[in-house]
C-alpha cells in the first residue's frame, strides 16, 4: 500500500465509506463488521489529519463539524418551496374529486384512459432542501416562508441517512426535496436515556424533528436520532429528468439517497381511493407519523401543462386522514406518584371517542404544561387528540366555554400517597414527592431497584414477591426485607394463592414447599454487606447513578461522612455539580430518608469497604472551592478565591462581619452587597459555620498521602466510555470494573462528552449515534490494550 499515494488511499478509503454508509444507513442491510469499518474511518482520520490539503466537506468524517453559529443565515430558494392543496374531504370520495377535477383540468372526455398518478406518503416532520453541486452537498435549508429557508447545513451533515457525495452520475446542479422526521421507537429511547441522565425530554417527534434541525449547536443536532426521506426536487442544472414524478424517486434513489418503499404509480381515483384505505389499516404499523397520503400527477408534462394555483401546484393533492381531534370535559384533575416519585396531574375526562378508542384521561405532564395550555381548570372544555394515535393529549382549552364554576388547579405542595413534601428543583420541570422509599407510591419500583444486580443484588427478589410484599405490608421500607421470616414467606404466598383462587399440587398433597423461601432469605441476608457504591446507588437518591455513587464512595469512603457532608462540600467533588449536590443533601436532610437508613442500619446492613477519605480531598476543601459552590451571586471563581485568600468560611459566619467589616477588607462593593444580602438570608450563617466544621473534621480525617498512591493507567483515567453490544470474552460488568479500576467512568449513553464507544456483536443506536459523533470506537482487543497494567477486579 505504501505505492499508493495518500490522496488516492483518501480517494478509495472515502468512496470505500460510503458505499458502507448507504447500506447502513439508507438500506438498512450492513455490509462490513463494526471492527473493520472502524479501522477504515481511523485510516481516512489520520490521512486528513496528515494532509490537511485533501480534506473535503464531503469526507464521511466531516458528519459533524463546525462551531456553534450565533444565528442561521437566510437562504433564498431559487425553485420556491411551494405547500400543496389538503383535500379536506378525508374518505374516498377526496380521491375520486381529485380525479374528477384533473381530468376537468386536461379536458379529458369520459372515455379517455385513466390518469396515472404517483402516491406517497405524507410524513409529518420537517420539510428541507439539500442543494448538491457536482454530486456534493454544498448547503442545506429549511422551507422557512417558502421564498426563503433558513442555512441548516451542519445540522443536516449530521443525519447519517442524508449522503455527503451522490452515487452514480449525478448532475451538476441537484435540489432535491424532502422530510426529516424521527421515528417514534427513536424518540421514546432517546426520551428514556434524557430521563436517565436527568435531561429535558422532547414532546413528540414532529416538533423533536423541527427542534433538532433547527439547533444552534451541530452536536445537539448530532444526539438526535433523525431520519430523512426524499420526495422531490428543487432547482435542476445538466440533467435530463426522468419523464415522470416515479421515475425522479428511482433516480434519487440511484443517487444514494433515501425514497419512502410505501410508494405506488396507480391510474384513476378509484385506485387513489384504495391507496388511502390501505395506508390508513398500515399507519399504526409504521415507525414514524404520518397525517395522510399525497397523490401527484405522475407524467411531469402533465405537471407543466397543469402549472400552479396561486402558491399550490394543481397537479398534487395531500388527501388527509379523518381528525383525530374532539371536544370533551375536564371531569378533574388527579395527582399520580411515578416510581421516580414525580408528581404527574393527569385529567380526568367526560368519556369521549378520539381516533377509534374512548378516551377517559390524559396527562398533564407537569405544572409548566398546564401553564401553557392557558392555566386549566376542573370544568373546562378541551380540545383532545391521541398523540402518534396511541397517547391521548390535551391540545388546549376552549375558553370561550369556560364555566364560572371552574376550578383552577394547582400542584400540591405535599404528596398525596405519603404526606412528605413536594420538591421542585430549579430548573426542572417536574415536581417529586421527597419520601423516597417510604412513599407507598414508590415502594415497589423503589424495592425492585433497591434489590437489583448492580445495587444490593438480592437473588431471587423479583417483582412477582415484591409486589406481594408490599401488598400484604411485609414490607413498608427497605429495612423490612431483612426481618422477614420463613413463615412470613409461607404466610405471604398462602395469601397471595387464596386471592388468586389457586391450589398449588403440594398443597393439595398435604405438603408445604419451602426450598424457595429459603433461597430468598438467604439471598437477603449475603446483601448485608454491599460496597459502599453499590448501598449509596441502592437507595435511589435522585441524579445518583453508578459513577456518582462510585465518586461519593471513594472521596469520603464511609457512609456516614456522606450522610452528614453539606450540599457545598460535595458540589466540589468531581464531577458532582451544585444541582447533583443539593439533591443529595436534601435526599440525607428529609426525615422519612433518614429513618429508612436509621432501619437498614439497625437490622445489620453495613458496607463492607469503608475506608478514610481520599487524600486527594485535600484540595478540594480550600475555601476557595468551597465559596464557588456555595451559589452566592456575583460570587465568580475569581472573587471567591479573593474571598479566601482575605477571610475563610468560619470568620466570614460570625455576626459581626457586615458590609463595613467586608469593605475593610478591600472587597470590591458590588461584592460585599451580594455577600451581606446572603449572608442576611435566614439560616445561610448557620450552613456556613457548619461548613467549616464539617470541612475541618474531613481534613483532620484524611490519611497522610504517599507519594504516586493516587496514580492511575494514564490512557483511561478520566476518561468516559460507553459499552455497547456483546464482547467476545469480557463480560459488560467485568468491562466496566476493569474501566472504573482504572480511573475511567462508564456512561449509559453516548454524547458530546463520550471519548469512547466500546462495541461488540449486535451494537445498537449508541454505535449509530457514535459515528454520527466521530467518536473513537474500540472493540476488546482496543480496550484490553488500553487497560493494560490495571488487574481485572
Amino acid at each position: 500500500m505504501s505505492a499508493v499515494s495518500p490522496a488516492a488511499r483518501v480517494a478509495e478509503l472515502r468512496a470505500e465509506i460510503d458505499r458502507h454508509d448507504h447500506a447502513y444507513y439508507v438500506l438498512d442491510a450492513p455490509t462490513l463488521p463494526d471492527a473493520a469499518y472502524d479501522a477504515l474511518f481511523r485510516e481516512l482520520q489520520a490521512l486528513e489529519a496528515a494532509h490537511p490539503e485533501l480534506q473535503s466537506p464531503a469526507s464521511p468524517t466531516q458528519r459533524v463539524g463546525g462551531q456553534a453559529l450565533a444565528q442561521f443565515v437566510p437562504v433564498a430558494h431559487v425553485v420556491p418551496m411551494l405547500s400543496i392543496q389538503t383535500e379536506t374531504d378525508t374518505d374516498a370520495s377526496g380521491a375520486l374529486n381529485f380525479d374528477a377535477r384533473i381530468r376537468r383540468e386536461l379536458d379529458l372526455p369520459a372515455d379517455a384512459p385513466p390518469v396515472e398518478y404517483a402516491a406517497e406518503l405524507k410524513f409529518d416532520g420537517l420539510a428541507i432542501s439539500l442543494r448538491y453541486e457536482r454530486g456534493i452537498l454544498v448547503r442545506g435549508a429549511t422551507r422557512g416562508d417558502g421564498a426563503t429557508g433558513e442555512d441548516v447545513t451542519q445540522n443536516l451533515r449530521t443525519i447519517g441517512q442524508i449522503p455527503l457525495r451522490l452515487r452514480g452520475h449525478p448532475p451538476p446542479v441537484l435540489e432535491v426535496r424532502g422530510e426529516v422526521y424521527m421515528r417514534r421507537d427513536d424518540l421514546a429511547q432517546y426520551n428514556a436515556e434524557a430521563t436517565a441522565r436527568g435531561d429535558k425530554t422532547l414532546v413528540n417527534p414532529r416538533n423533536a424533528a423541527a427542534g433538532s434541525v433547527r439547533q444552534l449547536d451541530p452536536a445537539v443536532a448530532a444526539s438526535r436520532p433523525l431520519k430523512f426521506f426524499a420526495y422531490g426536487l428543487g432547482d435542476v442544472a445538466g440533467w435530463e429528468m426522468p419523464p415522470t414524478h416515479a421515475g425522479v424517486l428511482d433516480a434519487l434513489a440511484a443517487f444514494g439517497l433515501p425514497v419512502c418503499e410505501h410508494r405506488a404509480v396507480l391510474a384513476g381515483g378509484e385506485a387513489l381511493a384504495d391507496f388511502h384505505r390501505r395506508i390508513a389499516a398500515l399507519r399504526p404499523q409504521l415507525p414514524f407519523d404520518i397525517d395522510g397520503v399525497v397523490y401527484k400527477v405522475n407524467a411531469l408534462a402533465l405537471q407543466r401543462r397543469l402549472g400552479f394555483r396561486s402558491r399550490e401546484p394543481r397537479w398534487a393533492v395531500a388527501h388527509k386522514y379523518p381528525p383525530q381531534e374532539a371536544l370533551t370535559v375536564v371531569e378533574a384533575i388527579d395527582i399520580q406518584v411515578g416510581r421516580t416519585g414525580a408528581l404527574t396531574p393527569v385529567a380526568r375526562l367526560s368519556p369521549v371517542f378520539v381516533g377509534g378508542v374512548t378516551v377517559t384521561n390524559a396527562t398533564l405532564h407537569n405544572a409548566d404544561e398546564i401553564e401553557r395550555k392557558g392555566g386549566l381548570c376542573v370544568g373546562d372544555t378541551v380540545i383532545v387528540r391521541r398523540a402518534g394515535d396511541v397517547i391521548p393529549e390535551i391540545l388546549g382549552v376552549v375558553f370561550e366555554q369556560r364555566p364560572a364554576t371552574a376550578q383552577p388547579f394547582t400542584m400540591p405542595l405535599f404528596c398525596p400517597v405519603c404526606g412528605a413534601p413536594a420538591v421542585r428543583e430549579s430548573g426542572e420541570a417536574v415536581t417529586r414527592c421527597s419520601g423516597g422509599f417510604s412513599c407507598r407510591a414508590q415502594r415497589i419500583q423503589a424495592i425492585l431497584h433497591f434489590a437489583g444486580r448492580r445495587m444490593m443484588d438480592i437473588e431471587g427478589l423479583g417483582e412477582r414477591y415484591v409486589e406481594r410484599l408490599v401488598e400484604f405490608d411485609y414490607v413498608t421500607g427497605v429495612a423490612d426485607l431483612y426481618r422477614l421470616t420463613l413463615d412470613d414467606l409461607l404466610d405471604m404466598k398462602r395469601r397471595a394463592d387464596e386471592r388468586d383462587g389457586v391450589t398449588p399440587e403440594t398443597v393439595k398433597a398435604g405438603q408445604v414447599a419451602t426450598r424457595w423461601a429459603e433461597n430468598l432469605l438467604a439471598g437477603i441476608a449475603a446483601s448485608k454487606s454491599p460496597s459502599l457504591a453499590r448501598l449509596l446507588f441502592a437507595l435511589g437518591i435522585r441524579h445518583v447513578g453508578e459513577s456518582t455513587a462510585k465518586t461519593l464512595a471513594d472521596w469520603l469512603g464511609s457512609l456516614e461522612r456522606v450522610r452528614r457532608a453539606p450540599a457545598a462540600m460535595l458540589a466540589v467533588l468531581p464531577d458532582i455539580g451544585q444541582t447533583v449536590a443539593a439533591a443529595i443533601a436534601a435526599f440525607f436532610a428529609e426525615e422519612h430518608n433518614a429513618r429508612a437508613i436509621d432501619a437498614l442500619l439497625a437490622e445489620g446492613v453495613r458496607p463492607c469497604d469503608e475506608h478514610p477519605p481520599s487524600a486527594r480531598l485535600a484540595g478540594c476543601l480550600t475555601w476557595e472551592h468551597l465559596y464557588a459552590a456555595l451559589g452566592i451571586p456575583r460570587l465568580t471563581p475569581l472573587r471567591a478565591r479573593q474571598l479566601a485568600a482575605l477571610v475563610p468560611g468560619d470568620r466570614l459566619a460570625q455576626e459581626g462581619v457586615n458590609a463595613a467589616w467586608l469593605s475593610a477588607q478591600g472587597l470590591p462593593a458590588e461584592l460585599i452587597e451580594a455577600l451581606t444580602t446572603w449572608l442576611q438570608q435566614p439560616g445561610q450563617r448557620g450552613s456556613l459555620a457548619a461548613l467549616a466544621v464539617q470541612r475541618q473534621a474531613l481534613l483532620a480525617a484524611l490519611p497522610v498521602a504517599e507519594k504516586g498512591a493516587e496514580t492511575v493507567a494514564s490512557a483511561v483515567a478520566g476518561k468516559v466510555f460507553v459499552l455497547t453490544g456483546t464482547l467476545p470474552t469480557l463480560k459488560r460488568d467485568a468491562a466496566k470494573d476493569r474501566i472504573e479500576a482504572a480511573g475511567g467512568k462508564v456512561s449509559s449513553s453516548v454524547s458530546k462528552k463520550t471519548d469512547y464507544v466500546v462495541a461488540g456483536e449486535e451494537a445498537g443506536s449508541k454505535l449509530d449515534k457514535a459515528r454520527e459523533l466521530g467518536i473513537p470506537l474500540l472493540d476488546e482487543n482496543a480496550l484490553l490494550e488500553l487497560l493494560k497494567g490495571v488487574a481485572a477486579t
